[in-house]
């Protein structure tokens, strides 16, 4: 029985006096530090020096075996090619391992000994030496994920947050406080990050080079067209700006940018020539630097040396396409003979951070030195940042992504930020006659350009990488296969097929090709179509994504084909130089140029402080001397075919982006762009003058079937969704509360969602894609089989098959 309350008070303590009372420090300090702030432990406390620390530590990119090379090389033409292109290849690569080709390899090793990486330089020049339009051709796209707090949902409040954050990325990285990248905890090359800022992509006559301004302190701002610079940093790299500043900075720009009507801005959007041919483009920056009284070459310099470009856009996008198309090339859009789309405000010689009316936002990058590893790990980094700085103004304790924070702006003295102005300044061109009718010529070919791409965008919901591990797969084979066999399902063939494996695990590491079609592929494209049980299908398809996914480790180990070949055949191109092999060789690098040390200056145009990427372009093959034998490898009908992508992809994503994704590489082929999320796959796809709307139905439509296939064959397994909290249930020694109270289960009461899309793959919706495409093997199938049992009715057994097959519900 409970105590009565005399003789639970007679038993009780007597009250402490205020006297006894410890103090409040006392009370405090009797608290461990991780009691006290308890959110304070997850601070990064990595000491300055972290971020380029292990680079002395990476291996050397290694040079695969001729003979590996070879075999790979033959492998993954096998299924692009008939018997006699095969028997062909296998010759002209018999031919060159016993010919020119160790001559090659040996030439190849003598040039790699002292360089970083043997590919390092033929890599930038293949990017350097590209004449075409950057614009829809190398810069790829990220679009990122909405900002989740109620605050940043317009365009100023939502570039300001952007800003602020890449800009403490730009401190952590000038500060090396950068945590290195790894991968299951091997350090990765970090020298990329070196030149993600204050870079930009220069034409000259011989090729482009990559300048750089390692002391960047400013940022340029597009509005309209319209130019604006401020400095943001100081000479330590700390923020001389708060986000509320930097919207107060911003929305100034936008206010000014208003007053000039748009069709008259549009005639000084100077932006726009950054995406005409290099050449050209080489010849009017000589246009803007040639005037010494002129405005023009500090402009272009103030541009060239930026951190980066911010371009605030007038447009609110409604669908996911038109958000990509508009963070890749800009919206075209010409009223009363004048372009106003934003095509005219971007600079795509340099990494910009994109932001819409709506506060939509994305990243453009030039793609010369860095790869969408590196741009998506600044995504990553910003988009967080942005989430934790909003939580900290609730939660003074809440963690930060970055081992220091700069001090407050608004808290230092005005004299310790240095030479820096704050306040927005406009860039006023000179428009020369010459620039004018540049402008106007080079945005009549843009415009010609946007209007020769499409973009759709698959933002598939049904299941995602949870599911597709449960399953037993891959994820990036799994999706792999689905564009192959979408492709198949539409054209009937296979085609060749590119993803890019990170080797950044290197010295200087970049990428690897992976031939993403395998005989076992092929073979499960032609099997997944023709009328064969599930089992069969499956199993098709577990052995197709078994091989990609050992060529991918291969490829990650840089012992692919690809890189190598291409060495071999830019080490022969270079050879054909005699002339420009001597003069080479008297410099000292064995008649092969090689990548510049980091120490060498170039500048900028009126400017000391800027390094380049590359200032030593391969030269090209003597007229006299094109007619040379060329090794017959190199002229053999499979070099020109594995160079001619058809379907070219990559893998690159979190939940930070929605989309992600880059144009086409040949002008029959798609660029596909995907994101495999926990419960979702993200696809954007590209195209000139395709199908690119239905190739994105077809995807759909496999993914449909193939969960419907997936789930015949499986006798018994948990949903990939349960949790570990539900599996608990299994246990038979936890039983003793089962029996208390009658169990609720969700699944019996709700809408059986995987039912209803069940239902749904058996008819697929409009097409019936996988009906029709399956039409004629069935059909012949079907003929053959009953011919062999009763012969003397093959006309009326054909007229059965057919009028079965056509008949209206079926599709």
């Amino acid at each position: 029985m409970p105590k009565s309350l005399n003789e639970s008070l007679a038993n009780s303590q007597p009250p402490i006096s205020d006297s006894e009372r410890p103090s409040n420090k006392e009370a405090q300090d009797s608290f461990s530090p991780a009691q006290k702030e308890p959110l304070a432990i997850h601070r990064v406390t990595e000491k300055p020096g972290i971020t380029f620390a292990a680079q002395d530590k990476l291996a050397k990119l290694p040079i695969p075996e001729l003979e590996s090379t070879l075999k790979n090389y033959r492998e993954v033409l096998k299924p692009l090619q008939s018997k006699r292109e095969q028997d062909e290849t296998a010759a002209a690569a018999h031919e060159f391992l016993k010919g020119e080709g160790a001559e090659l390899q040996a030439r190849l090793g003598k040039y790699a000994t002292g360089k970083t990486s043997y590919i390092e330089q033929f890599w930038y020049d293949s990017y350097l030496n590209f004449d075409n339009p950057v614009v829809l051709n190398l810069n790829p796209f990220f679009l990122l994920e909405d900002d989740p707090t109620p605050a940043r949902d317009n365009q100023v409040t939502r570039a300001a947050s952007l800003v602020i954050s890449a800009l403490c990325f730009v401190r952590a990285v000038r500060k090396e406080e950068l945590p290195p990248d790894t991968l299951r905890g091997q350090p990765l090359d970090m020298y990329q990050y070196s030149r993600l800022f204050g870079t930009a992509r220069v034409p000259t006559e011989n090729g482009c080079q990559i300048a750089q301004d390692s002391g960047a302190k400013h940022i340029v701002v597009l509005c309209k067209g319209q130019m604006y610079w401020f400095d943001v940093l100081d000479d330590n790299a700390d923020l001389v700006m708060s986000e509320k500043d930097m919207a107060i900075n911003l929305q100034v720009v936008v206010d000014d940018a208003e007053d000039v009507p748009i069709h008259e801005a549009a005639k000084g959007a100077l932006g726009v020539l950054s995406t005409e041919n290099r050449k050209i483009w080489s010849g009017l920056r000589d246009v803007l630097n040639r005037d010494e009284d002129s405005n023009n070459a500090e402009c272009l310099n103030t541009v060239d040396s930026a951190l980066f470009v911010l371009c605030l856009d007038y447009v609110e996008p409604a669908t996911s396409a038109a958000l990509c198309g508009n963070m890749l090339c800009g919206t075209s859009e010409v009223v009363k003979g004048v372009q106003v789309g934003t095509c005219t405000n971007r600079l795509y010689d340099k990494l910009q951070i994109i932001v819409c009316k709506n506060g939509s936002a994305g990243i453009n990058f030039e793609h010369t030195g860095v790869d969408g590893h590196t741009v998506l790990r600044f995504a990553s980094d910003v988009y967080t940042d942005t989430i934790l700085r909003f939580a900290k103004s609730i939660n003074g304790q809440a963690p930060s992504l970055w081992a220091s924070d700069s001090p407050d702006p608004s808290k230092r003295d005005p004299a310790s930020f240095g030479d820096v102005s704050t306040t927005p300044h406009k860039l006023e061109w000179d428009m020369l006659p010459e620039l004018s009718t540049a402008l106007r010529f080079a945005e009549t070919r843009l415009a010609d350009l946007i209007q020769q791409n499409e973009f759709q965008t698959l933002e598939f919901k049904g299941y995602g990488k949870n599911f597709m591990t449960a399953m037993g797969f891959s994820p990036d084979a799994f999706v792999q296969m689905a564009f192959q066999g979408a492709y198949y399902g539409l054209y009937g063939r296979v085609e060749n097929t590119y993803e890019p494996a990170m080797t950044k695990a290197f010295l200087h590491g970049r990428t690897e090709a992976i031939r993403a079609v395998s005989v076992e592929s092929s073979d499960f494209v032609r099997t997944f179509w023709a009328d064969h049980p599930a089992p069969k299908k499956i199993e098709a398809l577990r052995k197709a994504c078994q091989t990609h996914t050992a060529r991918t480790k291969e490829c990650a180990k840089a012992l692919g084909q690809d890189r190598h070949l291409y060495a071999l055949y830019c080490v022969w191109q270079r050879a054909l130089d005699e002339e420009g092999a001597e003069a080479t060789s008297s410099n000292g690098t064995d008649g092969y140029s090689s990548p510049v040390d980091a120490g060498s200056e170039m500048g900028f145009p009126n400017r000391n402080s800027v390094s380049p990427e590359n200032d030593n372009m391969s030269p090209s093959p003597h007229p006299k001397q094109s007619a040379q034998h060329m090794p017959a490898l190199f002229s053999d009908s499979g070099w020109e075919k594995i160079n001619n992508t058809i379907i070219s992809t990559s893998n690159c994503g979190n939940p930070s982006l929605r989309q992600f994704g880059f144009g086409p590489s040949s002008g029959d082929g798609f660029g596909i762009g995907y994101i495999i999320k926990d419960d979702s796959v993200s696809i954007c796809a590209s195209s000139k003058h395709r199908q690119t709307k239905r190739f994105i139905d077809a995807m759909e439509a496999y993914f449909l079937e193939i969960r419907r296939l997936l789930r015949s064959t499986q006798q018994k397994s948990k949903s990939p969704k349960a949790s570990r909290a539900r599996e608990v249930e299994e246990r038979p020694e936890l039983n003793h509360r089962k029996n208390k109270g009658r169990v609720i289960k969700g699944e019996d009461n709700a809408v059986d969602e995987d039912k209803e899309e069940s239902d749904d793959d058996d008819g697929l919706g409009g097409y019936g894609i996988f009906d029709a495409g399956m039409l004629l093997q069935a059909i012949k199938a079907s003929q053959e089989e009953k011919e062999k049992d009763r012969p003397g009715e093959k006309a009326m057994q054909q007229r059965r098959a057919v009028g079965k097959k056509l008949r209206l519900n079926d599709y």
